[in-house]
């Protein structure tokens, strides 16, 4: 009965401040028998924010009177202030204070200059039990900045560590642009679905975006060190990954519509860079876009959009960064070995049959012409007549041979059944598939 009358005159209380200016609350307070009269309290109530019965000058809604001047001490606090408040138990993860039901660790049951009765502003009331060092840090995020409870309930939470959400949820309660491009895009980072805080640290940071490594190239090898480990092995370096922006050069961190989180179309993206003729060390790398433009006929690879076909983007041990072996010069005594590259899709027996009527079209009826150029102690590499990216002609066959500082024309001529041609390495041949040439 005592109880439901003190909050019945709690209401009641509540109600008069809806109504009636606190000041006139206060000086009315005064004129009568409360504790704020006289010169003990007088100053209880002058604050920005004062507790209810404080304002109403009813201070036996919380003090017990056993004498004239003395009230018996408040035992349980939290069972005190949830005579008026609705307790805030619900939840998996209980704020210590609230847990202990010592609600004046953070408010001020009489006044103070501070909304909800709290006994300091923001996140220096956090400080005084949490550490600050964590979020004083070069790059501090921007809700962490001054006020916790943007991202943590302050009495009780399903989630864990008292976050309003779960998981990212919390993230997307600001960051909806991600939240959106994370549901939109078929490919997403991992860590991206699997938490922000994979890579981000959501207080404070000495890296910007509160990544918790340089975002650039470090935080990657935190999860990809076999990616580490082949580029720092590698001899021949994609440039890219020393660019500015390192790993994000070409991909997203978050969400892409690409797959291996690529930031566009693989030979789009390669195209990016490979739009201009760079000169190396090792000679001259051709304006591939230009390439592509000025010739019909791509390599397969080129065809499926696909340049890591072919090379490895990260770095290798080969020459252009090629996936696989491939020799640079124009002879080279046939091994299987000096083919890697090419064997990666085409038949090794193409070059190991001397007669054939199904494995090649450049054939003299049953003779294997690839055979008779390349299996031999002073063979024909395969660059010597094939172009690895684009021809006008059939079969990626060069207009010239690149023979040391010359261009010699092939000046290939294609017939229904074969064709002819005459390269300045020897005379004229002809060949046909259907009836051998007698070549001299």
């Amino acid at each position: 009965m005592k109880n439901k009358i003190i909050c019945q005159m709690a209401l009641l209380t509540l109600l008069l401040l809806l109504i009636q200016p606190a000041a006139d609350l206060f000086a009315a307070a005064k004129k009568g028998d409360s504790c704020i009269t006289g010169k003990c309290h007088n100053k209880m109530g002058e604050s920005s924010y004062v507790h209810g019965p404080i304002a109403a000058g009813e201070c036996t809604f919380c003090h017990e009177k056993i004498g004239k001047h003395n009230f018996r001490p408040i035992s349980d606090v939290g069972s005190l202030c949830y005579q008026c408040h609705e307790p805030r138990y619900a939840g998996a993860s209980l704020h210590t204070p609230v847990k202990s039901g010592d609600c004046t660790r953070c408010h001020d049951p009489h006044q103070s200059a501070f909304s909800f009765l709290l006994k300091d502003e923001g996140s220096a009331l956090c400080f005084d039990c949490h550490d600050a060092a964590p979020f004083q840090r070069k790059f501090p995020h921007g809700s962490a900045l001054g006020d916790c409870v943007i991202c943590h309930d302050p009495h009780a939470s399903d989630a864990p560590f008292l976050l309003m959400s779960e998981g990212n949820e919390v993230c997307f309660s600001c960051h909806t642009d991600q939240q959106a491009e994370l549901a939109q895009k078929p490919y997403t980072h991992d860590p991206a679905a699997e938490g922000c805080v994979k890579c981000h640290d959501p207080h404070s940071s000495d890296y910007k975006y509160g990544l918790a490594k340089d975002g650039r190239q470090a935080l990657c090898f935190s999860c990809h060190e076999d990616m580490q480990e082949q580029i720092a092995a590698a001899t021949v370096k994609h440039k890219g990954l020393a660019a500015e922006r390192g790993c994000l050069t070409c991909h997203d961190p978050h969400t892409s519509n690409y797959s291996m989180q690529l930031t566009a179309q693989p030979l789009a993206l390669c195209m990016q860079c490979h739009d201009q003729e760079y000169k190396t060390s090792t000679g001259k790398i051709a304006n591939i876009k230009a390439v592509l433009a000025a010739n019909s006929n791509h390599h397969g690879p080129i065809r499926d959009n696909d340049c890591s076909a072919c090379h490895d983007p990260h770095g290798s041990a080969n020459f252009r960064m090629l996936k696989a072996y491939f020799p640079r010069r124009f002879y080279a005594p046939y091994n299987p070995d000096n083919y890697k590259l090419c064997f990666m899709c085409h038949q090794n027996t193409i070059a190991e049959t001397a007669s054939t009527t199904t494995l090649t079209r450049f054939r003299n009826g049953e003779q294997n012409l690839h055979f008779l150029h390349v299996n031999r102690g002073k063979g024909r590499t395969c660059r010597a007549c094939h172009d690895a990216h684009a021809s006008n002609n059939p079969g990626h066959i060069r207009n010239a041979v690149p023979y040391g500082s010359w261009s010699l024309p092939i000046n290939i001529t294609l017939t229904q059944n074969g064709g002819k041609c005459s390269p300045g390495c020897h005379q004229p041949f002809s060949y046909d598939r259907t009836k051998a040439v007698p070549n001299r």
